[in-house]
């Protein structure tokens, strides 16, 4: 198992240093939150990269134990446990990458210097090149065949884009006061709630998306 006396060196916009238990139970939030938020997150590319070191840490540790020690069976399952929480991760991000590839890029492409990229730089460079790609895929193989005047390919238009006013179940990791869950419309005010540390909820997904991107709750 990861040894919580064994420290790693995580960094932030500030350098925080971390167990590498710390460390895991991040990345375990990370992948809760990539898998059932609608959109794609943030990377956290150094949660994983802190985590493989971490592994290939242990990997050498177990090497070194005796045979037939049972603390060998017991720190293998807490490996592919590990292993499996950054696989489906990863995958979990390729697949919201590939599936909303326009949307993602043109994200990227209008963020501001101030709000934090989504995509690492690996990913956007892959985002890039399957975008080009199926582009290109989709002229070659239906749209020179289409009468001119339906081979305009709008990606604006015809891009998917995430769900944003799906609903997420979630749980409050800290104190929040006046969220707008709600907006004002012709048929209602707008609702404002507090948010209580510990408390669970089940919303939709947009008004509280600056909430996760910032931990103050967590999807569950």
């Amino acid at each position: 198992m990861a040894d919580e006396n064994e420290h790693e060196e995580y960094d932030s916009d500030e350098e925080v240093e971390m167990t590498a238990a710390d460390v895991l139970l991040k990345l375990e939030e990370a992948w809760l939150n990539e898998k059932f938020a609608p959109e794609l997150l943030e990377s956290k590319s150094d949660l994983v990269e802190c985590m493989l070191e971490q592994i290939q840490q242990m990997e050498e540790n177990l090497t070194r134990c005796k045979k037939g020690d049972f603390r060998i069976i017991i720190h293998r399952m807490e490996l592919d446990r590990i292993k499996y929480i950054i696989t489906s991760y990863l995958r979990i991000r390729l697949s919201k990458i590939e599936k909303f590839v326009h949307h993602n890029l043109e994200k990227e492409l209008n963020r501001e210097d101030s709000e934090s990229s989504k995509l690492s730089n690996e990913e956007f460079v892959y985002a890039k090149q399957y975008a080009d790609n199926l582009e290109s895929h989709l002229k070659s193989v239906a749209i020179k065949h289409m009468p001119p005047n339906l081979q305009n390919f709008d990606k604006d238009k015809t891009a998917p884009r995430p769900n944003l006013e799906s609903y997420i179940f979630l749980k409050v990791t800290e104190d929040q006061e006046g969220v707008m869950v709600e907006e004002e419309t012709d048929e209602h005010e707008n609702e404002i709630i507090n948010l209580e540390k510990g408390a669970q909820h089940i919303m939709r997904y947009k008004p509280i998306s600056k909430l996760v991107e910032n931990g103050s709750v967590s999807l569950i």
